[in-house]
């Protein structure tokens, strides 16, 4: 998905996401609609950690093996649906996403790139989008919306079942926090992120509790790809690395992430720390705008398995 769905870093990435939300007012309810430009914009950002993604999953997949078709779960405004169809240049390429307006951005997307008779989408709604209807695929990828499903294991299930013989699910997650100050910043007490951190592991969890279906799960992604029937389980992590000082748009990156936080899960934070944060989101020389001290480290861990061929 985005900068940032949920103030977790599992979510930093503008480049997957596919659940709707459910209810009103739970952590579950997202209008991914409203964050349509933060989610493209942070796509962007990522551009060139996403074509070495790609590229990475085209050697995973083996020399030769052809790629005819490929599905993108949870596709947001198609940036790494683009990715893939400029990665594989003879494949049909899938957005499937349960939000219309972001599939038609995929689409404008992929037209203003010459892919368009390559990029098609489905509106579908996750997790129910995933019984039947997909059709094969050679190639899955889903990136930070299976967390957002609440029995994991079985969208992995399902994930890998559309897979044809030798095909790859490629499933990436937010394992690792996103870094974008240093310890001390001069405002506020030091080691303002490793408590950001803590709170965003609370606030995830909660999430997580509060999605339909929800089965508690050790989040054993490799053993996921196992149990989904899948072999030769592995993981690679590429980083988003934008040193100080910030270019525009990373930094709009980073105050998109801590305006979700803030709104999210600020009444978590001691009265100290919500004064550097509100301090951050400012327009004030101190803010992240402005910051000459602000960078960017943004990991992404991948984990992907095969289908075996016999």
């Amino acid at each position: 998905m985005s900068a940032d769905e949920s103030p977790h870093g599992h979510d930093g990435h503008g480049h997957g996401h596919g659940h709707h939300g459910h209810g009103h007012g739970t952590r579950t309810d997202i209008d991914w609609e409203a964050m349509a430009d933060t989610l493209e914009n942070a796509g962007e950002l990522r551009l060139p950690v996403l074509r070495a993604t790609a590229a990475r999953l085209r050697e995973l997949l083996g020399p030769g093996h052809e790629v005819r078709r490929i599905l993108d779960v949870g596709s947001g405004p198609g940036v790494m649906t683009c990715v893939l169809a400029e990665e594989f240049g003879s494949a049909e390429v899938v957005a499937v996403d349960g939000t219309q307006a972001l599939l038609d951005r995929t689409l404008a997307r992929a037209e203003r790139l010459g892919l368009g008779g390559r990029v098609s989408v489905r509106l579908a709604e996750l997790p129910d989008g995933l019984d039947g209807g997909l059709g094969p695929a050679d190639l899955v990828w889903s990136s930070m919306a299976v967390h957002h499903l609440g029995d994991q294991q079985g969208a992995m299930d399902a994930l890998a079942g559309v897979l044809r013989p030798g095909g790859l699910l490629a499933v990436a997650e937010g394992v690792l926090p996103t870094r974008f100050l240093p310890r001390d910043i001069g405002i506020g007490r030091p080691g303002l992120q490793a408590r950001l951190d803590a709170v965003q592991e609370e606030w995830f969890a909660i999430m997580r509790a509060e999605l339909p279906g929800y089965v508690a799960a050790a989040d054993d992604w490799p053993a996921m790809l196992t149990a989904a029937g899948l072999t030769e389980a592995t993981s690679f992590t590429d980083v988003l690395d934008v040193p100080a000082p910030l270019p525009a748009p990373a930094r709009a990156y980073v105050h998109a992430f801590l305006t979700r936080l803030r709104e999210t899960a600020g009444d978590s934070l001691p009265p100290e720390d919500l004064t550097t944060l509100d301090t951050l989101l400012s327009p004030s020389p101190a803010g992240i705008l402005h910051r000459p001290d602000a960078f960017l480290l943004s990991p992404t861990t991948v984990f992907a398995g095969l289908r075996p061929r016999a």
